[in-house]
């Protein structure tokens, strides 16, 4: 199937507002490729931060003065934004403000996992995890005698659903599945997976990191109990994840972290917690990075989820064209676009991954190359590593050509 000529995005006019995209190494104009890894920042988000620390840098829920309200309601609003671009009708109260997806997780397992799991109960994940769920439900097992059992992937980089529905029983509590593959690009049934928990009472933990920044997501259509997403994977600053969970669940949960701000009555003796979510944000928070990717949402909702989506995957099928072309590269994951996020994950036939990486670099293309935290899918693969190209709304089908370019580099010096 030929691929469409016209992008979806106007990306020039997009390309204006990322003045990275404008930097040169060696004469070559950069391509950046790397935006599963970290996607990079506009102007708008940019002056977000600075206009915070230039106007209104305080603390915020401590102070009576003017710049601390105002702190406090564009903080507050924030998980508002937040909330409402994930389509959580609870607001604020279902909205905690954590570092990262990773610690998203963690406060799940620690809050929900230690309390909840004894032994004979299982965590079940699947093949294609990232360490975050994978290694902290793993550890969260050890504490507490539970086990975690996987589901197997296909060989098209699928989930095999028969094998869930096999896996997913009366003993399991937790279900933890990235909703978009990192490694293989993989779009998951994640409101399938939750239907699946739910029929055996157990919960649902969807890792949205790589797919909030590229498509519409509805958490309450999925019915996830917790969905957890990074901020600078989706045009916001580094240093901020949100973490969505029912209220309902969230009030029952103990707190992972423990001190100022997320407290309500301390005494000698005992301590009662906050309201939600500052029950789960403990200290000083998030404030800049919470404000400027308030300014993030507005961004990307101005361009149209619907419309980033289509553009990533236009993107994603002229890669597959282009690379599949060719009988000496593997490209792992589903061969459709339609059923995949904007990355493609591949090796050359005698080339590690970190040499082809590196010859990108002699190109000014930026990918990544590794495991991606996924060294267990590696293993599965029979791959040490894997180059990986990643898209997003700023990126050019010209760019692709040029990573193919280098593709035919490392061919050539490696024959």
């Amino acid at each position: 199937m030929g691929v469409q000529e016209s992008a979806p995005l106007d990306v020039e006019r997009i390309r204006e507002d990322f003045p990275i995209l404008e930097r040169e190494f060696d004469g070559n104009r950069v391509v950046y490729l790397d935006n599963a890894a970290t996607t990079q920042t506009p102007n708008q988000v940019i002056d977000a931060i600075s206009d915070y620390y230039r106007t209104t840098n305080a603390n915020v829920h401590r102070g009576i003065h003017h710049l601390s309200q105002e702190a406090s309601i564009h903080y507050e609003e924030a998980h508002d934004t937040l909330a409402a671009f994930v389509g959580a009708s609870g607001g604020r109260e279902e909205m905690v403000f954590t570092k990262n997806t990773t610690e998203a997780e963690n406060l799940v397992a620690y809050a929900w996992g230690l309390n909840e799991l004894e032994e004979g109960d299982e965590v079940v994940l699947t093949e294609m995890e990232h360490h975050a769920s994978l290694v902290t439900w793993q550890q969260i097992a050890k504490k507490t005698g539970a086990t975690v059992r996987y589901i197997r992937i296909t060989e098209e980089g699928k989930l095999d659903m028969n094998h869930a529905r096999e896996l997913i029983g009366p003993d399991t509590r937790m279900v933890s599945v990235v909703h978009v593959s990192n490694a293989l690009g993989t779009i998951n049934p994640v409101g399938e997976l939750a239907d699946l928990a739910h029929e055996q009472d157990a919960l649902i933990f969807v890792d949205g990191a790589q797919a909030v920044p590229n498509r519409p997501v509805d958490v309450e259509s999925i019915d996830a109990d917790f969905y957890a997403f990074s901020g600078h994977k989706m045009a916001g600053p580094t240093g901020i994840g949100c973490l969505y969970g029912k209220k309902s669940i969230l009030e029952e949960m103990e707190p992972f972290l423990y001190g100022g701000e997320m407290i309500r009555k301390v005494e000698f003796e005992d301590s009662t917690w906050n309201d939600l979510p500052w029950k789960y944000e403990a200290g000083t928070p998030l404030i800049a990075q919470g404000i400027a990717l308030d300014r993030a949402v507005e961004y990307l909702e101005g361009i149209g989820m619907d419309r980033i989506r289509a553009h990533e995957e236009w993107l994603t099928e002229y890669a597959l064209e282009r690379l599949g072309a060719f009988d000496d590269i593997e490209i792992y994951g589903p061969p459709e676009a339609e059923n995949r996020g904007g990355l493609v994950g591949f090796n050359l036939d005698g080339v590690h991954a970190h040499d082809m990486a590196s010859i990108m670099n002699d190109h000014a293309v930026a990918i990544r190359a590794g495991d991606h935290c996924t060294q267990p899918l590696h293993d599965k693969l029979g791959v040490a590593a894997s180059a990986r190209a990643s898209f997003y709304l700023y990126n050019t089908r010209e760019e692709v050509d040029k990573l193919v370019e280098a593709v035919d580099d490392a061919r050539q010096l490696f024959a």
